[in-house]
């Protein structure tokens, strides 16, 4: 092909009218499903996009824009405790505007308008996998999933909750000794404030509808031992903040990239602390501890490279 006849392809390439498949922007709804779960769900759609306001967050989306035609790959994302479906709104919209659709859910007793069960953190991987279930049978654009390239997302409680979710099996009774030397860390003190009563035994949790995962700064990572995470066979991309005070290293991350069978694409960010994996929110001022993170560190910045990381990987892994 010419220069000139390359150039002219480009340039229609550009200026062509975006399809279904070429969408550049984010749809999104707001659900509850049948079982109660609150969910927000993204996808590649086209329109003008108006801008929303989700708690401490803001999206450029369109609302309720017409549902997607195709085969997308479907991404569920699983937030920390103590929050909701919006804390990772921007890396849903960097995914829906990359052709995947994206749904993630509040999880039931562990969020910020219910904590009540923020412990029972073994219980998160069934809400988990019942958002995935609505997904492929109850919501009304199920028809543009693609069951077979599933992935799964997940931040702190979140990331341990997709590591079980993919075959990963924690043991619980880790957390006494560990508690016994490092009480004063916030996993500890959580569970202070709401004991565990629920045995040590935990059935099998694993979704095999999961195919790839992106796990950033995962919760209680030192429950996984190699034995525990004999089961993830699939490919993992690992996160942690090299200034995590909340999950400090090496117990968390760390841990977890240890144990894994095969070795995981694993990324450190220097300067990060644990917040600086949610989106970047409309005031920090507002909640300082989740929002602002410390001088020098630009969470805007590290969430350009963070998303695009993200996309890249599932595109990789998840491709049709």
């Amino acid at each position: 092909m010419s220069f000139r006849l390359a150039l002219a392809s480009l340039l229609l390439t550009f200026l062509a009218p975006t399809t279904d498949a070429q969408a550049r922007e984010a749809g999104f709804q707001r659900r509850v499903t049948a079982d109660g779960i609150e969910v927000g769900v993204w996808y590649p759609a086209s329109g003008t996009p108006v801008r929303q306001r989700l708690g401490l967050y803001a999206q450029d989306v369109v609302p309720d824009a017409p549902l997607p035609t195709g085969r997308h790959p479907l991404i569920v994302i699983s937030h920390g405790t103590g929050g909701d479906f919006a804390g990772h709104v921007d890396t849903a919209i960097a995914l829906a505007r990359a052709g995947f659709i994206v749904a993630a859910l509040t999880h039931p007793g562990d969020n910020w308008r219910d904590n009540a069960r923020a412990t029972r953190i073994e219980e998160r991987p069934a809400a988990f996998s019942s958002t995935i279930s609505y997904m492929l049978q109850g919501w009304p654009g199920r028809a543009a999933i693609d069951p077979a390239r599933i992935g799964a997302f997940g931040f702190s409680a979140g990331g341990f909750t997709v590591l079980a979710a993919a075959g990963g099996r924690p043991d619980m009774s880790r957390l006494t000794g560990h508690c016994a030397r490092y009480p004063a860390t916030f996993v500890c003190t959580l569970l202070r404030s709401q004991p565990r009563t629920q045995s040590n035994a935990l059935p099998v949790l694993a979704d095999n509808r999961i195919k790839a995962i992106v796990v950033a700064a995962p919760a209680i990572g030192f429950t996984f031992d190699r034995a525990g995470l004999a089961g993830v066979r699939i490919p993992v991309q690992l996160w942690r903040a090299d200034k995590d005070a909340i999950l400090p290293a090496p117990f968390y991350a760390d841990a977890v990239r240890a144990a894994l069978p095969e070795a995981p694409e694993f990324h450190t960010v220097p300067g990060a602390g644990h917040f600086d994996f949610l989106a970047a929110c409309v005031d920090p001022a507002s909640m300082p501890m989740l929002c602002q993170s410390a001088p020098g560190f630009s969470r805007a910045a590290f969430h350009e490279r963070f998303n695009r990381e993200v996309v890249r990987f599932f595109s990789g892994k998840l491709a049709g």
